[in-house]
């Protein structure tokens, strides 16, 4: 008997997996919170070099500025130049007095400012860019936080990955918790831009305990039948808080108290976990026969199950077949790549993975030019994800993961190509083709959490997803930086976004099918999917021994 069998017993799908799905709401209603803060956190509003006051017999006060700020091609202000020398204005004293002198009207001299600068704070009251003057030369800084979070979180990814699949899921989850709690308090509190980028690397490494341990430890107690259907659900809980992010930005304009508003909530996440279960299947690789059947009781009495605890007396031996790998070899990120058939996976998924985050935060942070304000903008971004979890649903059940895994990857890259071609007078079609990548972008996400959670055996799905997870952030750190290529062709940034999720939808189409599927629990469970069937058939009898 397989642990398929034994949660088929206890019952696959019922209050008690109802009951961890909502338990574990909270911590993906956190990460958009985080993970797209700095549309926020992070903006640069209008902004001019600070100018010294206008004399007081000055007849044109409103322009005064002009004297000071030369005027871009398009007509506006400069927001990170100024005149070396105040210019003559028409019809003005200074204007006459520079005449009268006989000064030559040469092209003006301009310099950086040097006196700080002005902002509009009509949006946003305060703001990191604002706090530390991160804009024009040092624009890259305030870019750099972002990267300096998804760094964090890369780092983290390794860590959480390899840590629960060695002490368990529900330890390293509390772990996350006070981490994120702590350190988004220290960020809140931060004095200078080295301390605030410091700790919010250490907050993205403590998130990623989330990202990581989340969706396994909900896949591990749901059978085959309703894993597709859980996984979408609990995904949604990502798009409340993309939606949740843009009611917040907009009723708390202070980032400090708006970083505050998102990491309060880790406090009842803390206390939640004394409900949640630890993964019995991972239990059972460890040998903790008792731990794993307390749970399974728990399991069966809160689904209405009649079973006894003398029933359940297969655990035991259920637990010495799934033990027998642990025992030999602790969970390792080599181990990823040492098999043919787990070395394939792991390949093609980091080139998936890097592929799903390099686009979706690269959509996601870039808010502008579609005609709408930042928090209509975030609104949309995340109702448009809504009837593409649908999508995701009914694919899925019907196309496979691997079909919808390539597709959402490929309708990514044709809205972001796309977007290319229109002018940029035609705005309405660009915000068009913008939200339908977000959709697609979003729908890949999540197809990647549940595909790469059936992929790997549960001995090393932790390790698996960690290691996917930290290449995956790797490319949400360069996103951002990938903006700033705007610099060498506007549209250079879009053609990077898509052409990299063009190579992610082409490499998906390598992986493995998992629908219908019973989840891997060990190395060899996972290579042998790829004898030929006949051969499975012989071995049948063998197979205890063989595990």
């Amino acid at each position: 008997m397989g642990f398929e069998e034994l949660l088929e017993q206890v019952g696959g799908f019922g209050p008690f997996q109802l009951r961890n799905v909502a338990l574990l709401a909270l911590p993906r209603v956190l990460l958009p919170l985080h993970f797209l803060l700095p549309i926020f956190l992070a903006a640069v509003p209008a902004h001019r070099c600070a100018l010294p006051g206008a004399p007081a017999n000055f007849s044109h006060q409103d322009a005064w500025p002009e004297a000071y700020i030369p005027r871009e091609p398009d007509g506006t202000l400069s927001s990170c130049l100024r005149f070396a020398y105040p210019q003559a204005l028409p019809n003005t004293t200074l204007g006459e007095e520079r005449q009268s002198r006989g000064e030559l009207e040469d092209e003006p001299a301009t310099v950086p400012c040097s006196q700080g600068w002005e902002y509009d704070h009509s949006e946003f009251s305060s703001t990191i860019a604002t706090e530390w003057d991160l804009v024009c030369e040092q624009k890259g800084l305030n870019r750099a936080a972002s990267t300096f979070f998804f760094a964090g979180v890369l780092v983290g990814a390794v860590a959480f990955g390899y840590l629960s699949d060695r002490f368990g899921r529900r330890r390293l989850l509390l772990v996350a918790y006070v981490s994120t709690l702590v350190l988004g308090l220290a960020s809140a509190a931060s004095v200078s831009y080295v301390m605030f980028a410091i700790t919010r690397t250490f907050t993205g490494s403590a998130l990623a305990g989330f990202t990581i341990i989340v969706m396994p430890l909900e896949l591990e107690w749901l059978d085959v039948e309703h894993r597709t259907v859980a996984g979408v659900l609990s995904s949604t809980f990502w798009t409340g808080g993309v939606m949740l992010l843009a009611l917040v930005g907009y009723l708390i304009r202070d980032w400090r108290w708006l970083l505050l508003a998102v990491t309060l909530p880790c406090a009842p996440g803390i206390l939640s976990l004394w409900w949640v279960p630890e993964s019995a299947r991972w239990l059972l690789t460890q040998g903790r026969v008792k731990e794993a059947h307390r749970y399974l009781l728990h399991c069966a009495r809160l689904n209405g199950r009649p079973v006894c605890e003398d029933s359940l007396s297969q655990v035991r031996a259920v637990s010495k077949v799934a033990a027998e790998e642990q025992v030999v070899r602790r969970p390792s990120y080599l181990d990823l790549f040492r098999t043919p058939r787990l070395r394939h996976i792991s390949l093609c998924c980091v080139v998936v993975w890097f592929g799903v985050n390099f686009s979706y935060y690269g959509l996601s942070l870039d808010v502008s030019g579609l005609g709408l304000n930042v928090y209509q903008t975030q609104l949309l971004f995340g109702a448009v994800e809504l009837p593409f979890k649908l999508l995701v649903y009914l694919s899925v059940r019907y196309a496979g993961r691997r079909l919808t895994q390539a597709g959402t990857l490929l309708g990514t890259a044709l809205a972001l190509g796309t977007r290319l071609l229109v002018s940029s007078d035609m705005k309405s079609w660009s915000t068009i083709l913008a939200v339908m990548g977000k959709g697609f972008s979003e729908a890949a996400f999540t197809t990647a959490y549940l595909f790469t959670s059936e992929l790997y055996p549960t001995v090393l799905r932790q390790t698996g997803m960690g290691l996917t997870a930290l290449v995956g952030r790797l490319g949400g750190s360069l996103a951002p930086l990938a903006a700033l290529l705007d610099g060498v062709w506007l549209s250079l940034p879009k053609l990077a976004y898509g052409g990299i999720a063009l190579l992610a939808a082409g490499t998906a189409l390598l992986l493995p099918e998992t629908r219908q599927a019973q989840l891997p629990e060990t190395i060899q469970d996972v290579e042998r999917k790829s004898v030929p069937t006949s051969l499975q058939e012989e071995e049948m009898p063998m197979k205890q021994v063989q595990n």
